[in-house]
Protein backbone atom coordinates (compact mmCIF):
# COMPACT_ATOMS: atom_id res chain seq x y z
CA UNK A 1 0.00 0.00 0.00
CA UNK A 2 2.47 2.47 0.73
CA UNK A 3 4.23 1.65 -2.52
CA UNK A 4 0.76 2.29 -4.35
CA UNK A 5 0.88 5.88 -2.21
CA UNK A 6 4.77 6.76 -3.15
CA UNK A 7 3.96 5.94 -6.73
CA UNK A 8 0.58 8.19 -6.98
CA UNK A 9 2.46 10.71 -5.33
CA UNK A 10 5.40 10.64 -7.56
CA UNK A 11 3.29 10.67 -10.65
CA UNK A 12 1.59 13.99 -9.12
CA UNK A 13 4.25 15.63 -8.00
CA UNK A 14 7.07 15.18 -9.99
CA UNK A 15 7.63 18.76 -10.31
CA UNK A 16 8.98 18.46 -6.76
CA UNK A 17 10.87 15.53 -7.38
CA UNK A 18 12.54 16.40 -10.33
CA UNK A 19 13.96 20.03 -8.82
CA UNK A 20 15.07 18.23 -5.85
CA UNK A 21 16.86 15.47 -8.11
CA UNK A 22 18.22 18.22 -10.32
CA UNK A 23 19.66 20.27 -6.98
CA UNK A 24 21.10 17.07 -5.50
CA UNK A 25 22.41 15.39 -8.82
CA UNK A 26 22.88 18.01 -11.64
CA UNK A 27 23.68 16.56 -15.03
CA UNK A 28 23.35 13.06 -14.37
CA UNK A 29 20.13 13.97 -14.10
CA UNK A 30 19.59 13.40 -17.72
CA UNK A 31 21.08 10.39 -17.46
CA UNK A 32 17.81 9.14 -15.11
CA UNK A 33 15.51 11.00 -17.28
CA UNK A 34 17.26 9.08 -20.41
CA UNK A 35 16.85 5.19 -17.86
CA UNK A 36 13.33 5.83 -16.58
CA UNK A 37 12.19 6.65 -20.44
CA UNK A 38 13.58 3.63 -21.43
CA UNK A 39 12.53 1.09 -18.98
CA UNK A 40 9.16 2.39 -19.22
CA UNK A 41 9.10 1.56 -22.86
CA UNK A 42 11.27 -0.70 -23.05
CA UNK A 43 10.03 -3.25 -20.72
CA UNK A 44 6.99 -4.77 -20.53
CA UNK A 45 6.79 -5.18 -16.83
CA UNK A 46 7.46 -1.71 -16.09
CA UNK A 47 3.91 0.44 -17.29
CA UNK A 48 3.62 1.92 -14.30
CA UNK A 49 6.09 4.55 -14.94
CA UNK A 50 5.27 7.93 -15.26
CA UNK A 51 6.09 8.88 -18.94
CA UNK A 52 4.05 11.60 -19.94
CA UNK A 53 3.47 14.01 -16.75
CA UNK A 54 7.63 13.08 -16.15
CA UNK A 55 8.74 14.72 -19.92
CA UNK A 56 5.96 17.68 -19.22
CA UNK A 57 7.88 18.22 -15.94
CA UNK A 58 11.22 17.73 -16.92
CA UNK A 59 10.36 20.25 -19.82
CA UNK A 60 9.02 23.18 -17.03
CA UNK A 61 11.69 22.90 -15.27
CA UNK A 62 13.97 23.03 -18.23
CA UNK A 63 12.65 26.76 -18.67
CA UNK A 64 13.20 27.56 -15.36
CA UNK A 65 16.28 26.18 -14.19
CA UNK A 66 19.54 27.48 -16.00
CA UNK A 67 21.38 24.58 -15.65
CA UNK A 68 18.99 22.26 -17.16
CA UNK A 69 18.42 22.61 -20.76
CA UNK A 70 15.45 21.04 -22.89
CA UNK A 71 18.09 21.14 -26.03
CA UNK A 72 19.83 19.00 -24.37
CA UNK A 73 17.31 16.95 -22.55
CA UNK A 74 15.18 16.71 -25.81
CA UNK A 75 17.02 14.34 -28.25
CA UNK A 76 18.12 12.23 -25.12
CA UNK A 77 14.84 11.16 -24.17
CA UNK A 78 13.90 10.94 -27.77
CA UNK A 79 16.58 7.96 -28.04
CA UNK A 80 15.46 6.45 -25.01
CA UNK A 81 12.30 6.15 -26.38
CA UNK A 82 13.17 4.47 -29.81
CA UNK A 83 15.44 2.59 -28.33
CA UNK A 84 12.56 1.37 -25.42
CA UNK A 85 10.39 0.51 -28.15
CA UNK A 86 13.17 -1.76 -29.94
CA UNK A 87 13.92 -3.45 -27.31
CA UNK A 88 10.32 -4.37 -26.49
CA UNK A 89 9.72 -5.32 -29.98
CA UNK A 90 12.90 -7.59 -29.92
CA UNK A 91 11.88 -9.24 -26.65
CA UNK A 92 8.28 -10.08 -27.75
CA UNK A 93 9.88 -10.89 -31.09
CA UNK A 94 11.49 -13.68 -29.46
CA UNK A 95 9.93 -14.83 -26.71
CA UNK A 96 6.89 -14.90 -28.34
CA UNK A 97 6.04 -18.21 -30.12
CA UNK A 98 7.78 -19.60 -27.31
CA UNK A 99 5.50 -18.63 -24.66
CA UNK A 100 2.38 -18.82 -26.78
CA UNK A 101 1.44 -22.99 -26.49
CA UNK A 102 -2.01 -24.70 -26.09
CA UNK A 103 -0.41 -26.22 -23.07
CA UNK A 104 -0.92 -22.40 -21.15
CA UNK A 105 -4.52 -21.52 -20.28
CA UNK A 106 -3.82 -17.67 -20.73
CA UNK A 107 -1.28 -17.67 -23.76
CA UNK A 108 -2.91 -19.79 -26.35
CA UNK A 109 -1.32 -19.98 -30.14
CA UNK A 110 -5.07 -18.77 -30.91
CA UNK A 111 -3.97 -15.61 -29.35
CA UNK A 112 -0.55 -15.25 -30.78
CA UNK A 113 -2.16 -15.56 -34.48
CA UNK A 114 -4.97 -12.99 -33.63
CA UNK A 115 -1.77 -10.60 -32.64
CA UNK A 116 -0.25 -10.98 -35.74
CA UNK A 117 -3.76 -10.59 -37.80
CA UNK A 118 -4.02 -7.43 -35.67
CA UNK A 119 -0.50 -5.92 -36.49
CA UNK A 120 -0.69 -6.53 -40.59
CA UNK A 121 -3.82 -5.08 -40.43
CA UNK A 122 -3.34 -2.02 -38.08
CA UNK A 123 0.27 -2.17 -36.80
CA UNK A 124 1.78 1.31 -37.57
CA UNK A 125 -1.16 3.10 -36.75
CA UNK A 126 -1.36 1.12 -33.32
CA UNK A 127 2.52 1.58 -32.51
CA UNK A 128 2.13 5.29 -33.25
CA UNK A 129 -1.27 6.38 -31.36
CA UNK A 130 0.58 3.99 -28.19
CA UNK A 131 2.81 6.69 -27.56
CA UNK A 132 0.61 8.80 -26.14
CA UNK A 133 -1.29 6.20 -24.33
CA UNK A 134 0.14 5.09 -20.91
CA UNK A 135 0.45 1.78 -20.20
CA UNK A 136 -1.09 0.94 -23.67
CA UNK A 137 2.48 2.45 -24.51
CA UNK A 138 4.31 -0.07 -22.94
CA UNK A 139 2.80 -3.22 -24.44
CA UNK A 140 1.80 -1.92 -27.72
CA UNK A 141 5.34 -2.53 -29.12
CA UNK A 142 5.93 -6.32 -27.24
CA UNK A 143 2.94 -7.43 -28.82
CA UNK A 144 4.08 -6.44 -32.13
CA UNK A 145 6.84 -8.04 -31.40
CA UNK A 146 5.25 -11.08 -30.31
CA UNK A 147 2.95 -10.62 -33.59
CA UNK A 148 6.09 -10.84 -36.04
CA UNK A 149 4.93 -7.53 -37.44
CA UNK A 150 7.50 -6.57 -39.92
CA UNK A 151 10.69 -5.06 -38.28
CA UNK A 152 11.62 -2.60 -41.36
CA UNK A 153 7.75 -1.23 -40.55
CA UNK A 154 8.05 -1.28 -37.36
CA UNK A 155 11.10 1.02 -36.64
CA UNK A 156 9.43 4.36 -39.25
CA UNK A 157 6.38 4.31 -36.74
CA UNK A 158 8.82 4.16 -33.89
CA UNK A 159 10.87 6.54 -34.43
CA UNK A 160 8.24 8.68 -35.78
CA UNK A 161 6.16 8.46 -33.03
CA UNK A 162 8.58 8.80 -30.46
CA UNK A 163 9.85 12.24 -32.20
CA UNK A 164 5.98 13.17 -31.97
CA UNK A 165 5.76 11.99 -28.70
CA UNK A 166 8.87 13.31 -26.39
CA UNK A 167 8.53 16.61 -28.66
CA UNK A 168 5.06 17.38 -27.90
CA UNK A 169 5.10 16.19 -23.69
CA UNK A 170 8.72 17.93 -23.22
CA UNK A 171 7.94 21.57 -25.54
CA UNK A 172 4.95 21.73 -24.10
CA UNK A 173 6.07 21.26 -20.73
CA UNK A 174 8.79 23.63 -21.76
CA UNK A 175 6.48 26.47 -23.02
CA UNK A 176 3.71 26.23 -20.90
CA UNK A 177 4.95 24.36 -17.96
CA UNK A 178 6.23 28.41 -16.40
CA UNK A 179 2.25 29.33 -16.40
CA UNK A 180 1.01 30.99 -13.14
CA UNK A 181 -1.85 28.77 -13.74
CA UNK A 182 -0.08 25.44 -14.62
CA UNK A 183 2.93 25.91 -11.85
CA UNK A 184 -0.22 26.45 -9.38
CA UNK A 185 -2.10 23.20 -10.14
CA UNK A 186 0.51 20.78 -11.76
CA UNK A 187 -1.55 17.49 -10.26
CA UNK A 188 -4.12 18.58 -11.97
CA UNK A 189 -2.77 19.42 -15.34
CA UNK A 190 -1.12 15.87 -14.94
CA UNK A 191 -4.63 14.20 -14.20
CA UNK A 192 -5.38 15.93 -17.48
CA UNK A 193 -2.98 14.57 -19.40
CA UNK A 194 -3.75 11.45 -18.08
CA UNK A 195 -7.21 11.50 -19.47
CA UNK A 196 -6.07 13.29 -22.55
CA UNK A 197 -3.93 10.48 -23.50
CA UNK A 198 -6.87 7.88 -23.26
CA UNK A 199 -9.34 9.80 -25.64
CA UNK A 200 -7.84 8.22 -28.92
CA UNK A 201 -8.41 4.27 -27.87
CA UNK A 202 -11.83 5.44 -26.13
CA UNK A 203 -12.78 7.43 -29.94
CA UNK A 204 -11.08 4.49 -32.30
CA UNK A 205 -13.15 1.82 -30.19
CA UNK A 206 -16.19 3.77 -30.77
CA UNK A 207 -16.03 4.26 -33.95
CA UNK A 208 -14.85 0.39 -34.94
CA UNK A 209 -18.51 -0.65 -32.99
CA UNK A 210 -19.95 2.22 -35.06
CA UNK A 211 -18.43 0.43 -38.26
CA UNK A 212 -19.17 -2.77 -37.12
CA UNK A 213 -23.08 -2.33 -36.30
CA UNK A 214 -23.29 -0.77 -39.74
CA UNK A 215 -22.41 -3.93 -41.46
CA UNK A 216 -24.49 -5.95 -39.38
CA UNK A 217 -27.02 -4.02 -40.18
CA UNK A 218 -26.45 -4.08 -43.91
CA UNK A 219 -26.20 -7.91 -43.79
CA UNK A 220 -29.39 -7.93 -42.30
CA UNK A 221 -30.83 -6.01 -44.81
CA UNK A 222 -29.68 -7.95 -47.06
CA UNK A 223 -31.21 -11.22 -45.82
Amino acid sequence: MDTIKFIIDLVLHLDRYLNIIITNYGTWTYLILFVVVFIETGLVVTPFLPGDSLLFAAGALAAVVPSFNVWILLPLVFLAAVLGDTVNYSIGHYIGPRVFTDDIRFLKREYLLRAQHFYEKHGGKTIFLARFIPIIRTFAPFVAGVGKMRYGYFIGFNVFGALGWTSLMTLGGYFFGRTKFISQNFSLVVVAIIVISFIPPVVEVLKNRKQAKASLESETEEL
